[in-house]
């Protein structure tokens, strides 16, 4: 559970968004409060109406003026509830767009570490559900909240003009319901933000079922699948009718009361009649008052509820919008004088954040020559794909540092920074668009020539056979495609961009060994002067390599061609033998054995 803060610490958060639009707020605010003393002022009618046409001798004319100032207060009070929409609505969803933007872009800017710790349910649902709440409280639950206490003050004071024994019966029941209140907004408070976080979790699993639909159906896991959405499906329910509870218990508080004040206060207005110390016309005008204000004290529950909520959202917003980006660009930039893509590095280590204390890589010196084309191998869990991501800075060196042509990446802008370098990575992911547009993604110039020479490099011509060819749309992360279609949709859109340093942790391990030489030998060819760092998982792109580095527990333990360690490194032996002879596509896998499954079971 999140540290509660108070509530007005919470709200004042908005003040920087909302700022541009408190004027457009505050005429909304005054046309609604106009709107509730527009109401106040017909019960005022009523009594002038009732003295005046039971005083003998009365002129009948009275009530139609009566009626005709009634039925003017009644349209004009509709007209400004029209008129507080109208200024407000507008204002509100244009804060609720720049929110949301805001909360996009710091979620691009923000380091993978993050996006590691974070499902993303929760942030989907802080960007869609979270916002769109507070754009709907600040456009009517604020405003209302404001208008209802005014509206009642007023009420209070003017029932106490007619009669102080009436309205101290009335204020009577209002202490109760100030002291049920307090507890009210501390229990509401923590099992709002529970329902808030458990729908987020809700849309993870949601988000990660339908990602991996595939999996669960090949495995026959859905079962399983669904059992866990229900049991979360069922604490979402549970705590949904807690919140229910607590408001319904409120609002029964908040309704009671004041209707028995009401039957008390009846009783003693008619008393108070009979006995001539207070006219009929202000009993009349009393009770017809205390119904106007006690619509707002019912109401009050719901907006309580709605502000309290509103300030769940608004701290499950600003948690993201707090955190810290810890992979930042420098002040002032630097840049080597000649860009040949050289790359070294010295004595480099890291550790991720939650285990500072069990770094993954050690005391990393590595020097890669403009233009070399250097394999990287090591055994499962040795660190190698945590070091690729390393040179585009998707994490940061805690120790040493990492250079290009001797300036350090941590002195380079980051967008020159990830222009310089391009990479591709084994799990690809594909966007819900066009092949073209995938391809092109990194592209500084989307020319038809570079997409063409791209798909052409990365053996990816299979794409000009797609329905509507490169323009086709591939679905969502391209699960339309097979798992060798991905990988080379995403090897073309790292080539399109024309790195200096190209990045591939193991981008061909589902190509068969001959597309993969094509794809080595157009690389070669395109990219002579493109430094190439590759993660290999099997012998053949090994010794496709210029050189090779062995990377064994988070170190370095022996670089040199594939033959010269192939001799003298027996780690390097071991390695090599333990690589995959054959690639294999675990998406084309899996259909296969959904297939075997489903004629099984006809």
């Amino acid at each position: 559970m999140a540290k509660q803060t108070p509530f007005f610490t919470s709200i004042s958060r908005l003040y920087p968004h909302v700022r541009p639009i408190l004027p457009r707020l505050f005429l909304g605010l005054l046309s609604a409060l106009l709107a509730s003393l527009v109401a106040l002022a017909i019960p005022q009618v009523l009594r002038v109406l009732i003295n005046e046409s039971l005083r003998p001798g009365a002129n009948v004319r009275a009530v139609w003026t009566a009626s005709l100032v009634v039925l003017g207060l009644g349209v004009t009070e509709a007209g400004l509830v029209a008129l507080r929409r109208q200024f407000v609505i507008n204002p509100a969803t244009t804060v609720e767009t720049r929110m949301r933007v805001s909360l996009y872009g710091h979620l691009q800017d923000l380091t993978v570490s993050f996006h590691d710790r974070w499902g993303s349910g929760q942030l989907l649902s802080r960007a869609m559900t979270d916002l769109n709440f507070l754009r709907r409280w600040m456009a009517f639950g604020a405003i209302m909240l404001v208008v209802t206490t005014i509206t009642v003050l007023i009420g209070v004071t003017v029932m106490f003009a007619m009669s102080w024994q009436l309205a101290l019966i009335f204020l009577a029941a209002a202490v109760p319901i100030m002291i049920y209140g307090f507890r009210f907004r501390t229990r509401f408070s923590k099992v709002a933000r529970r329902s808030q976080d458990q729908a987020g979790d809700l849309a993870t699993t949601v988000e990660e079922s339908v990602h991996g639909i595939r999996v669960l159906k090949a495995f026959g896991r859905s079962r399983e699948a669904l059992e866990n959405f229900n049991e979360q499906a069922k604490e979402l329910r549970q705590t949904e009718i807690a919140k229910a509870r607590h408001l319904a218990a409120f609002s029964l508080v908040v309704t009671l009361l004041p209707e028995l004040a009401l039957g008390g206060g009846l009783v003693v207005g008619v008393l108070l009649a009979a006995s001539g110390d207070l006219d009929v016309g202000s009993l009349v005008a009393f009770f017809a008052t205390a119904a106007v204000i006690a619509a707002p004290v019912e109401f009050s529950g719901m907006l309580l509820a709605m502000a309290l909520t509103a300030k769940a959202a608004v701290d499950r917003h600003f948690e993201v919008m707090d955190a810290v980006n810890t992979v930042a660009g420098p002040a002032e930039p630097q840049r080597p004088g000649r860009l040949t893509g050289a790359l070294s590095f010295r004595n480099a280590a890291f550790a991720f954040e939650d285990a500072p204390d069990r770094p993954v890589l050690k005391d990393i010196s590595l020097d890669i020559r403009a233009g070399e084309t250097m394999a990287l191998v090591g055994i499962t869990g040795s660190g190698k794909s945590t070091l690729l991501q390393l040179i585009p800075r998707l994490y940061d060196v805690t120790d040493g540092s990492i250079t290009i042509d001797g300036v350090d990446l941590r002195q380079f802008a980051l967008e020159e920074l990830r222009e310089i370098v391009a990479v591709a990575f084994e799990d690809t992911t594909l966007f819900s668009s066009s092949v073209r547009d995938n391809v092109l993604l990194g592209a500084p110039e989307r020319s038809e020539e570079a997409l063409a020479e791209a798909l052409d490099v990365a053996q990816a011509q299979f794409a000009y056979s797609l329905p509507a060819g490169l323009d086709t749309l591939i679905g969502e992360e391209g699960l339309s495609l097979s798992g060798g279609q991905r990988q080379r949709i995403a090897l073309a859109r790292a080539i399109a961009a024309r790195p200096k340093i190209l990045v591939l942790d193991d981008p061909l391990s589902a190509l068969d060994v001959h597309t993969e030489e094509r794809v080595e030998a157009r690389l070669r060819e395109v990219l002579a002067d493109t430094t190439t760092l590759i993660v290999a998982h099997r012998p053949s792109t090994v010794a496709l390599a210029d050189r090779v580095a062995l990377l064994e527990d988070g170190r370095i333990t022996a670089v040199g061609t594939h033959t010269r360690l192939l001799a003298e490194h027996s780690h390097y032996r071991h390695v090599i033998a333990s690589l995959d002879q054959e690639p294999r596509d675990l998406d084309s896998e899996l259909s296969a054995l959904e297939e075997r499954t489903e004629g099984i079971s006809q």
